[in-house]
């Protein structure tokens, strides 16, 4: 047995632990960029807690998710303001966008020697530079991954920088931050968490430490995610959603993903959704049918038994069957009032341009089983 876990230098998890960002700015620099999203107002604790620390900072708001142009006017404000450090403070869109920026503003040459798919995908050459990461939402995990997550307008796809240097230096996580979401966002943002927790654990890279977080931050979902759509003020359940966004970001980088977000991060650049939301409609439908292609072509697979595991995990029920699971996430997905990909405009005569930009997707190569265009094509029929 062999595997290789890499995280964030050092997490803080807790309520109020955004009272302890000043000094651990400090440890890295003296000038920071402050990556946000598009209500750079919301992070005004973090600016007045920089402030009295006499740490200089520029503010870069992320108007959405983010985008190669926005990468690179965020190096160009790194560099105007000879910032030393990135402190990201919004939801995975900003993460992702300040850890994009501290790894340009770190390496010479063009954006698209480093992109996956569209790209060369070359290694990054120099460390990025330092990045404190502050989530404020709970479902992306972006504190605790590798990579950003960005959209190439050109390609209209969405595609990933990644290297093991754009880890941020500290994640501080503070379900506090997360209290003020509205049910929308803490709906599409936990399905998110969720199915980053799910898939891993299925995933053909799974290993004995992922294992162990997934079965963690699975509890915590099925017995927070109602909860805090019904009640935002609920602060265990809070709690323990941020928990369960976090298990999921340290599980993804470091097991893969799988059809769900294969398909995910190619509907997002073609039709500008919300990730969360796209994740959800496909979930059950990606659980039904790989366990249907796993039942038929690979019956001896022992992610079989993982999503068996699952289903007994979400159902409470040690004996559930998989058709129960998939049952369970409709449910939940109908409780939560998820939108199918419909909303966002897609019909099946995009099916084909979708589904050969999905198998090109460095998230497809984890799933458990190969599917086939009319298994992929069914899958999105039933997403609608």
């Amino acid at each position: 047995m062999r595997f290789e876990f890499a995280t964030a230098n050092r997490i803080i998890f807790g309520e109020g632990v955004l009272g302890e960002v000043a000094p651990l700015v400090r440890e890295f620099g003296q000038r920071a960029l402050v990556v946000t999203g598009a209500h750079p107002e919301r992070a005004q604790p973090l600016f007045d807690q920089l402030a009295a620390a006499h740490v200089a900072y520029a503010v870069f708001p992320i108007p959405g998710e983010p985008s190669v142009p926005d990468a690179l006017a965020g190096v160009q404000a790194a560099q105007a303001a000879r910032c030393d450090l990135v402190v990201a403070f919004g939801g995975g869109s900003a993460i992702d966008a300040a850890k994009a920026i501290a790894a340009l503003a770190a390496n010479t040459g063009d954006i698209f020697d480093y992109l996956e798919v569209i790209g060369k995908g070359r290694p990054l050459t120099q460390p990025s530079l330092p990045v404190i990461a502050i989530p404020t939402t709970a479902g992306t995990g972006a504190e605790v991954t590798r990579n950003a997550v960005l959209f190439a307008p050109d390609h209209q796809v969405k595609v990933s920088l990644r290297s093991s240097t754009m880890l941020p230096r500290v994640a501080l996580v503070d379900p506090m931050l997360t209290y003020d979401l509205p049910p929308a966002v803490t709906a599409s943002t936990g399905m998110d968490a969720l199915t980053q927790l799910v898939e891993p654990f299925v995933s053909a890279r799974a290993n004995l430490m992922t294992d162990a977080i997934c079965r963690e931050g699975l509890r915590h979902v099925v017995r927070a995610l109602r909860r805090a759509y019904g009640d935002g003020r609920d602060v265990d359940a809070r709690r323990d959603m941020a928990f369960a966004s976090l298990c999921g970001g340290l599980a993804l980088a470091n097991a893969g993903l799988g059809a769900v977000h294969g398909f995910a991060g190619p509907f997002g650049g073609m039709y500008r959704a919300s990730h969360g939301a796209v994740c959800a409609a496909l979930l059950a439908p990606v659980f039904a049918a790989n366990v249907a292609a796993l039942q038929d072509r690979l019956p001896g697979s022992p992610a079989l038994a993982r999503y068996r595991e699952v289903a007994g995990i979400l159902t409470g029920h040690a004996g559930a069957s998989l058709d129960e699971a998939t049952a369970w996430l409709r449910d939940l997905c109908a409780d939560l009032q998820i939108p199918g990909l419909a909303t966002d405009g897609f019909s099946l005569i995009d099916a084909p341009n979708l589904i050969a930009k999905a198998q090109a997707a460095s998230s497809m190569k984890a799933n458990p089983i190969l599917l086939t265009a009319e298994e992929l094509t069914a899958i999105l029929a039933q997403a609608l």
